[in-house]
Formats: structure tokens, C-alpha cells, sequence
């Protein structure tokens, strides 16, 4: 009897549980404060998975301007584009894309005319089956790390696509990402998440945000006087953080004690005639106290210069961009972008998420801005919660998960400074101040001295960085790593394999994938078949 009456308890005890559950507000609706390609990101992958079944309201003031400079993605944006049932070729078409199958680093090394090396957006060859660095360091014959392991960067030194016209959409012989035009883009977002995935559009300013007695959001106020309800709030009003960060009051970290860069000037430059390369790559150039970006579009390269104001005045900075971009810069506008360098101490709190600059903003150096927003994203449409009751639980998560992935880009980011061997300025010399590195890369690269980086170096399941990243650029610095007996002679036969493997697959891409301005122009006239 004592036992039945214990299981009588134990069940009374489950359905009340389960009745409280059961009764809590269910998520409905989902209001996206702040447009921008951050905002219209957001809707467009919750709304192509949850759009049915949840009202999810974009509500933008017609008064603030995007800042439009994102214009470098990563190969995740093919699938967050394929998943919002978007085409390829509209893409193309609309947006000014192009290809990216990488970065050049050029200068950032020693500083001469000679010093480049590449991060491309492929593995190394047979990368899951060994790791060709070992095996490399004692074989380079004269080649470079990047170009001995990946067939990528000569493609990209050929000026060639990572496709043909025959390809259907979102297909490839190599990988690839794109270059975008930041504002036709948002453009291009908006209509589709409009008409297509059944989003709905507010414009209007918003005058005031008020909140529960538990500190959850309750609504925003318009202009008007209008109030705007939900059960989860989504900050997407850039720097301004109005609901995570001037609301509830979410701290700042800064990182410009590691990350140097506070400036950013930047210029749109046609190109002078229809026959100019469209280069496959973004290209990093080092300066004396920063660095410029060159992105080709298909209309025009967009470029702008990067710099630390404590090393060099507005004045210099514009002088350096000037004479890199040529006699036309006097005939282009000028925008100035001030870059607070770091990120909020939790990104999901209460019922407010915090996606793009309302969450934090890092230099541009790898394209991370956007796949950002596209991993916070699909974290809320992937673990959105199904009640109220399990909401801490879900920021929890999503905070441990994203602190991680800051931190790990700061390192990562960081990593291309403390390698550079330049000593002609205080900027290079400062970035190698041991007092200015985080002790986590500093642990990193005391290990590789003595090992290369793999996958067991990295415990996180969804790395923003992988291995093989972190191998381009130490290899491609320089970097030095010393190699034990018993990696010497381990799997040479198959890295033997693979090293020509490698040089077979450069051959075939030189002779079979087309000049990359020749295939953006195809696929503007004649489109590629669909999926």
C-alpha cells in the first residue's frame, strides 16, 4: 500500500508539473527591432522554418540608414539563402554579387611587394583522413602551405570562378562565398521576407520600450503612440543596442586592448571598363597602422581602410586610402565608420536577443559579421522555445555558445597580428606586446610549436574557426613548428598521395572553370538552372 500511495504521489506531483508547463504562454510572435541585413537576416531564416505557425513582425524607423560596408560573406550564406527558398541567380542579379573563394593577405608579413599568403574556403586536401602540416613543413619544395594542400588559391591567382554556367544553383567545384552590395541586399531581403515567407513590415520610430515587472520586454511605442506587443524581442538596432543594451542594461566588454582597429573610411569605385578582372578573393592589404579591403563586386570594388586612431590621424588614414585607390578617389564620397570594438557580456537576456552590432561589432579582417548573425539566428529558430518556462534556459545556452564564439574570433583575429614580423611602425610592434594577447592564443601557439593544429586541438562541436584555418594562416605567416621523429615519418605515403592529388586538382580547375568575370556575366543573361 505505502508503495502505491508513493507512486499516487509521484504522478499527482508529474501532472502538476506538466499542468504548469502546459499553462505557460507559448512564443506566438516574435517582433525584430532595427532592419539592416542583421534584421531581414533574422526574419527570413525564422521565418522560413517558423513563419506558419509564429507572427513574426520587423518593425524599422525610415529615419536610419544601414550602415551598408558588410558586403564579404562566408560559404554558410549559401545555405541560409537555399533554406530561405531563395534563388541563386536573383541573388546575383539583384544584389551586385559575386564570387569570394577567399582571403589574400598581402604585406602583412614582412611589409614587401612579395609577401601574400592565402586562407581559402576549402580543406586542406583529405583533411578528415590526415594532416598534410607535418608533412608539408618537411616538404615544401618551394611551394606555399596554402598552395601545396588546397587547389583554391590557384584558382584565385588565375582570376578563375569556383563554377561553370552548367552548374545548377548553389553547386560548385570548389567552395565558395560572396561578395554583396550591403544596401541591395537589405533591399533584396526585405521583399522576400515580405512576400514570400509572410513577414510583417512596421515603419516607424520608436519613441519608448516598456517592460514587465520581471524585467521582461512588454512592448515598444511608436511614434504615434501605437504599442507594438510580443513574447520575444530580437535587437537589431546596431550600435545603439536599444533593447539589450539602453534597456536592459546589458554591459559592454570592450576588446580594443587586444584588437587595435577603432576606424574605418570607405569608398565605392566603379570600374573603368567592362573588361576589368573581377578578382575572386578579398584582398587584405597591410598598412602602417592597419589594413585595406578591396572587394570586387560585379559592378564596382568597394574599398575601404581600417585603422587605429591611437597609431595614425583621420588625415594620414585618408591619404593612404587615397593613393591606394588611385586619381579617382577626388570623385568618390567618403564614409566614415567609427568601430567600438568588443561585445555585450550576455547577447539573450530575459525575452531580448541581440543579433549583429546591438550584440557587438568586430573588425572586418574575416568576414565574421555576418555569419554571426546568421549562427545567432538559426540558434532561435533551432531551440525556439516552445514555452515561456524553458526561455532562461534557452539564453543560457545561447549566451555560453556565443561568449565562446567572440572570444574564439578575437583570437582568431588577433592571430594575424602577432604573427607579422613587421617592425617599421608602433602599430605592427604594439600588436606583439605580450600584455595585448589573450592568454588562451597565447597557450594555442605555445602548443604548435611543438605539434600543428588539428581537430583534437578544438573541443567545441560547431567551431567558427576550424583547425584548418588556423593552419593557413600560421603557415602562411611563417610560423614555425617543430617536427618530432615520430611525426615524421607518420602516413607519408598518404600524405604523398594527397600533396598530388592536390597538384592534379589544380590542373584540371585551370583548364575547366571559366574567368570569373566571364561567368558573373552569363549568369546575369542567362541565369543558372535551378535546383
Amino acid at each position: 500500500m505505502m508503495v502505491l500511495f508513493i507512486l499516487d504521489i509521484t504522478i499527482i506531483f508529474s501532472l502538476t508539473i506538466m499542468e504548469s508547463i502546459l499553462s505557460k504562454p507559448s512564443i506566438k510572435s516574435i517582433l525584430i527591432v532595427g532592419g539592416g541585413s542583421a534584421g531581414w537576416l533574422s526574419a527570413g531564416i525564422l521565418a522560413a522554418r517558423h513563419g506558419s505557425t509564429v507572427n513574426i513582425t520587423l518593425v524599422e524607423s525610415p529615419d536610419v540608414k544601414p550602415i551598408g560596408v558588410g558586403e564579404g560573406t562566408w560559404p554558410t550564406m549559401k545555405e541560409t539563402l537555399q533554406e530561405m527558398g531563395i534563388s541563386e541567380t536573383d541573388f546575383f542579379r539583384e544584389c551586385n554579387a559575386s564570387f569570394k573563394q577567399g582571403a589574400k593577405f598581402s604585406k602583412w608579413v614582412t611589409g614587401q611587394d612579395d609577401d601574400y599568403y592565402y586562407h581559402p574556403l576549402m580543406l586542406p586536401q583529405d583533411f578528415v583522413k590526415t594532416n598534410l602540416a607535418p608533412f608539408w613543413s618537411q616538404n615544401t619544395n618551394g611551394q606555399s602551405f596554402s598552395n601545396s594542400v588546397c587547389f583554391q588559391e590557384a584558382l584565385c591567382e588565375h582570376g578563375l570562378a569556383p563554377k561553370t554556367i552548367t552548374m545548377p544553383e548553389y553547386n560548385s567545384a570548389a567552395n565558395y562565398a560572396y561578395h554583396l552590395d550591403a544596401g541591395k541586399f537589405t533591399t533584396f531581403l526585405t521583399k522576400h521576407c515580405t512576400t514570400k515567407l509572410n513577414v510583417k513590415h512596421i515603419l516607424t520610430t520608436i519613441k519608448k520600450v516598456k517592460q514587465r515587472k520581471n524585467g521582461d520586454i512588454e512592448c515598444v511605442v511608436a511614434k504615434d503612440g501605437n504599442e507594438i506587443h510580443a513574447d520575444l524581442f530580437i535587437d537589431c538596432t546596431g550600435s545603439s543596442s536599444l533593447l539589450l543594451g539602453k534597456t536592459l542594461g546589458v554591459e559592454f566588454i570592450d576588446k580594443s586592448d587586444v584588437l587595435f582597429i577603432d576606424q574605418a573610411i570607405a569608398v565605392q569605385l566603379p570600374y573603368e571598363s567592362d573588361k576589368d578582372p573581377i578578382l575572386p578573393y578579398t584582398l587584405s592589404t597591410a598598412q602602417d597602422a592597419g589594413w585595406i579591403w578591396d572587394i570586387a563586386l560585379s559592378n564596382r570594388r568597394g574599398i575601404g581602410h581600417v585603422y587605429s586612431s591611437r597609431h595614425m590621424s583621420e588625415q594620414k588614414a585618408e591619404s593612404i586610402l587615397a593613393d591606394y585607390v588611385g586619381p579617382a578617389y577626388k570623385n568618390l564620397t567618403v564614409k566614415k565608420i567609427p568601430i567600438r570594438c568588443g561585445h555585450r557580456k550576455e547577447f539573450w537576456k530575459n525575452n531580448c536577443v541581440g543579433i549583429g552590432m546591438a550584440a557587438g561589432f568586430l573588425e572586418p579582417l574575416e568576414a565574421s559579421a555576418l555569419m554571426l548573425i546568421e549562427i545567432s539566428a538559426k540558434f532561435i529558430r533551432d531551440q525556439l522555445p516552445e514555452h515561456k518556462s524553458v526561455m532562461s534556459i534557452v539564453a543560457k545556452r545561447f549566451n555560453e555558445r556565443h561568449t565562446y564564439h567572440w572570444n574564439r574570433i578575437v583570437d582568431f583575429l588577433k592571430l594575424h597580428y602577432v604573427l607579422s614580423k613587421r617592425d617599421d611602425t608602433a602599430f605592427w610592434r604594439d600588436n606583439r606586446d605580450p600584455a595585448t594577447i589573450p592568454e588562451s592564443l597565447t597557450e594555442l601557439l605555445t602548443l604548435w610549436k611543438y605539434h600543428s593544429p588539428y581537430r583534437q586541438d578544438f573541443h567545441h562541436k560547431e567551431e567558427v574557426f576550424p583547425a584548418a584555418s588556423y593552419q593557413y594562416i600560421l603557415y602562411g605567416m611563417g610560423f614555425k613548428t617543430h617536427i618530432s621523429e615520430r611525426d615524421k615519418s607518420k602516413n607519408d605515403a598518404l600524405c604523398k598521395q594527397a600533396i598530388a592529388d592536390n597538384h592534379t586538382m589544380i590542373q584540371k580547375g585551370i583548364t575547366l572553370l571559366p574567368n570569373n568575370r566571364e561567368l558573373l556575366q552569363k549568369i546575369k543573361q542567362y541565369g543558372m538552372k535551378a535546383i
